[in-house]
């Protein structure tokens, strides 16, 4: 249920989400974090071709990358873990 309220904040473009928030949302759509480099956190998902990148920058998220995280769930009908 908090995946879901996370995903709603961020189709609300909120500016406000926490870095934790947005990898607790990004492993709830079934994506697992394949390696670290630098402050790029790469995540990758066994039906999606495409990487997604994600910075902590001061504990925030960064938006545009947020962006591109909701346009890959959009492009690939992605679904949370928890829906059926």
């Amino acid at each position: 249920m908090r995946e879901r309220r996370l995903l709603e904040k961020a189709l609300a473009g909120s500016k406000n989400i926490r870095f934790s928030e947005m990898v607790a949302l990004i492993e709830a759509f079934g994506f697992r974090l394949a390696r670290v480099s630098g402050s790029h956190h790469v995540f990758v998902h066994p039906q999606v071709q495409e990487l997604v990148n994600l910075q902590d920058v001061d504990g925030k998220a960064k938006l545009y990358q947020i962006h591109q995280f909701l346009r890959l769930v959009e492009r690939y009908d992605l679904e949370l873990g928890d829906e059926p």
